[in-house]
């Protein structure tokens, strides 16, 4: 399922995925508290840091960019999709309920339509797709990998086996095999608070990749792939994908 969010703001930090993701949590917050807390805390206060069923990707229109913010002159679409219908109803419901969100007493986004959007099909065990956010790799040492390392489609099946287990109890029915047609290197600054108390460095530099690319593999696999996200920091805007 997924959901396109229209909103109008005057400005957007550079590094806004948390923006976004904030908007998310609140918007579960409104719809069902207790939801939202099995989701995302373990107690009182424990984050709870297991991988969401979720990705999303922001499109900014008709914009320049000012001393490390987006001044916006068209709108801002937030996409989201996942598999998990009670995540979508949830999330669907809370946003209907914010009309305005205010990040951080500076950034205000006004909302202007929620719409829900078809998906398309996936019939078949090869599905050429598009990144609608970066794509972002990583190795058992953190190190956000190039594209061209050997070892890459081996650390895509992990992550991939991974979060097929945590949606629906099973991982990779088949390993996949990811042939590029069209990616382009993309390096996103993140403002990350726990990154920058430990290493007083505002901003973590992610390696990722957007673009055109090919996934064959097992038709099942790959239709939750697609609802899914693919890849590191799906809840963090990236990984989202559409099927071309």
């Amino acid at each position: 399922m997924r959901l396109k969010c229209e909103y109008q703001t005057h400005e957007i930090p550079v590094s806004y995925n948390f923006l976004f993701l904030s908007l998310i949590k609140e918007a579960l917050k409104k719809s069902n508290e207790e939801y939202f807390a099995n989701m995302y805390q373990f107690g009182d206060k424990i984050a709870n840091k297991k991988s969401k069923n979720f990705s999303y990707a922001v499109f900014v229109q008709d914009y320049r960019l000012e001393n490390e913010k987006f001044k916006v002159n068209g709108k801002v679409i937030l996409n989201i999709s996942s598999p998990d219908t009670e995540f979508i109803i949830n999330l669907y419901n809370g946003l209907l309920k914010i009309y305005e969100f205010n990040y951080k007493k500076q950034f205000v986004l006004n909302k202007l339509k929620i719409s829900l959007i078809k998906e398309k099909q996936i019939l078949k065990n090869q599905v050429t797709f598009k990144t609608l956010s970066p794509i972002c790799i990583k190795n058992k040492d953190n190190y956000f990998m190039q594209i061209e390392q050997k070892n890459y489609i081996d650390e895509l099946n992990y992550i991939a086996d991974i979060q097929l287990k945590n949606y629906r109890g099973a991982g990779l029915r088949k390993r996949i095999q990811f042939i590029p047609i069209k990616l382009k290197k993309v390096v996103v600054k993140q403002e990350i608070r726990e990154f920058e108390e430990k290493t007083k460095k505002k901003y973590m530099y992610i390696n990722s990749y957007k673009g055109t690319f090919k996934l064959i593999g097992d038709v099942l696999d790959l239709r939750d792939l697609y609802t899914l996200g693919l890849g590191f920091k799906r809840n963090q805007g990236f990984g989202m994908l559409e099927v071309i």
